[in-house]
């Protein structure tokens, strides 16, 4: 009888994880060095849903505290399949009040004593990496030892990456919020087209 559970080497294509697992691993990013900084990536990735390397992209000065907005650029979005090429975008931080999303930016930019202009600065560089920012998000999922779920089975921590976090936006949204549709999660993760959005999360809708 073929196992459920989802080997260490099986890079699942598509997982997910739920809110008390990204909880876990935002606990887990305060035993580290960089625990502010570390829980405010975990953070705005779930949120948002942004991918790794917009994330990179990101400057400080792009987020607005007091309006408890993130605002991008065109420029620093994924372009799209096609001819186009997707607008700025200004996302509500937090809008469902669960996630502390302000209180936790705003903690880890308090601590910096540096004036990059990066929200994520590197000490190597001037900002880390888009593959900077997913080794985080493994080294988190590593400590708490995170398992996410798929339609195969359960997965490894090593399953776990910041496009995880993506995925989970979408999963948050559909089945834990209230009141939100597929074109919601489409604004949310600013797919192409709601053709998209159907394709990768249609699934998660209960039926």
């Amino acid at each position: 009888m073929p196992s459920t559970t989802t080997s260490a080497n099986s890079n699942i294509r598509k997982c997910w994880v739920k809110p008390e697992q990204v909880e876990a691993m935002r606990d887990a990013a305060h035993e580290g060095h960089h625990g502010p900084r570390d829980d405010a990536i975990v953070t705005l990735l779930y949120d948002t849903g942004l991918r790794r390397a917009e994330l990179a992209q990101v400057n400080r000065d792009m987020v607005d505290l007091d309006d408890e907005q993130l605002r991008i650029p065109a420029s620093i979005q994924k372009d799209y399949p096609n001819d186009n090429t997707p607008s700025a975008a200004t996302f509500a931080l937090d809008p469902s009040g669960e996630l502390r999303t302000v209180r936790t930016l705003r903690m880890f930019l308090q601590a910096r004593d540096d004036d990059s202009p990066a929200l994520f600065p590197s000490r190597k560089s001037d900002r880390l990496t888009g593959k900077a920012i997913n080794d985080v998000v493994k080294r988190l999922a590593a400590r708490a030892d995170i398992r996410p779920h798929s339609y195969e089975g359960r997965g490894e921590p090593d399953d776990v990456t910041a496009h995880t976090l993506r995925h989970s936006v979408a999963w948050r949204m559909l089945r834990v919020e209230e009141g939100n549709t597929l074109y919601d999660v489409r604004n949310r993760l600013r797919h192409a087209t709601i053709l998209t959005t159907e394709r990768e999360y249609d699934h998660f809708e209960t039926i």
